[in-house]
């Protein structure tokens, strides 16, 4: 396999993971280009490297620097905005644990804490009212594991994961 079948490879098996998760496969794909690029990209290499219009691409580098994921550049004497990954893995992952909270985990502790709220006067309100505390418990847990997760350093979780996993 040469370089570039093994670009390519990476690139389709990024999209493919992210969107297992239920990230947009191309906006994984323009990460996955700026992240084993050796120099910055402009939209227009990204649209030529990835095959993809001018708006998909500036709409998925505009959704990576949302995300933290993707830092614009500007070169002296140049008007072309250059486009950078974050290349340190644990920034990555914390990027996306937060931005993933923030959409998918707390919206729905809001729910369950509005729903807890229901009162139990029946077998039907009583099983209602178990299920969504039991369910809201182990979210809030969920939630307080992710906030130390995302302000723990890269370290103390290696050493951790490591430990768990011996």
């Amino acid at each position: 396999m040469d370089i570039q079948e093994g670009k390519q490879k990476f690139i389709e098996s990024w999209g493919k993971m992210a969107s297992d998760w239920g990230i947009n496969r191309t906006m994984a794909q323009v990460h996955a280009l700026l992240l084993i690029a050796p120099e910055p990209l402009t939209a227009d290499e990204v649209m030529e490297g990835l095959r993809i219009s001018r708006g998909n691409a500036n709409m998925n580098l505009r959704a990576l620097m949302d995300w933290g994921l993707v830092h614009k550049q500007l070169k002296t004497g140049e008007r072309k905005e250059y486009f950078l990954a974050e290349k340190d893995m644990w920034t990555v992952v914390r990027q996306i644990i937060v931005h993933r909270k923030k959409k998918e985990l707390e919206p729905m502790l809001k729910v369950l804490d509005d729903v807890a709220g229901v009162e139990a006067h029946c077998p039907e309100s009583e099983s209602f009212c178990r299920v969504v505390r039991e369910i809201r418990s182990l979210s809030h847990k969920a939630d307080q594991t992710l906030d130390i997760l995302t302000k723990a350093d890269s370290n103390w979780f290696s050493n951790v994961f490591f430990r768990m996993i011996r």
